[in-house]
């Protein structure tokens, strides 16, 4: 997920973020140049320690505070209704019970706050998301946990959030690996 390509996406997402910000899954720290003065600080949740280790190098040049967190997103070691945006980026497609994450992304939610995304997942062409049912399972076994054939609109939804935008697109590559769920939703 580090290609340029990549970048005006992350950018997008970012950009809408304010407030007290915490981002699920924040890796090795790619989006921490994009932060900016609509952000008053930043919590990164991230349940692998080499990832956070990566991160952590990073945190002294970001633009705003910024603290780690070891964790997992089916259990947000945050109080309830303390922050303002929660930001995904290609992220919900490797946690392993998405359901309960975004339960509990709703529940630190503020009331009013934003949940940001851009993800990738199930493809509306039948014949494609045939293909990503049939190559979920190996994917995912070999791609870190990452599944191909997640309808992110539909769990966003169905997990008590309101969307309020959404865009679908398509990156180059491979029709079952590259269509796009941007956009934002509020706890309903």
């Amino acid at each position: 997920m580090r290609q340029s390509s990549l970048v005006p996406y992350r950018s997008r997402v970012i950009g809408a973020a304010e407030g007290r910000v915490l981002e699920i899954g924040i890796g090795s720290g790619l989006n921490f140049p994009l932060y900016g003065t609509a952000i008053t600080s930043v919590v990164g949740l991230e349940p692998s320690s080499e990832l956070l280790r990566m991160a952590a190098t990073r945190v002294p040049s970001a633009a705003v505070p910024i603290s780690l967190l070891d964790a997992s997103a089916e259990s947000i070691p945050l109080e309830t209704a303390s922050i303002d945006t929660v930001i995904t980026t290609w992220t919900l497609c490797t946690i392993p019970d998405t359901p309960r994450a975004l339960a509990e992304m709703r529940r630190v939610l503020r009331p009013g706050g934003a949940l940001l995304f851009v993800e990738h997942g199930r493809a509306p062409e039948s014949e494609v998301a045939r293909w990503q049912d049939r190559l979920d399972p190996l994917w995912s076994r070999i791609a870190g946990g990452c599944h191909l054939n997640r309808q992110i609109d539909r769990l966003i939804a169905d997990s008590g959030f309101r969307i309020e935008s959404l865009v679908n697109a398509r990156l180059p590559g491979p029709r079952t690996h590259t269509y796009l769920y941007q956009g934002s939703a509020r706890p309903a």
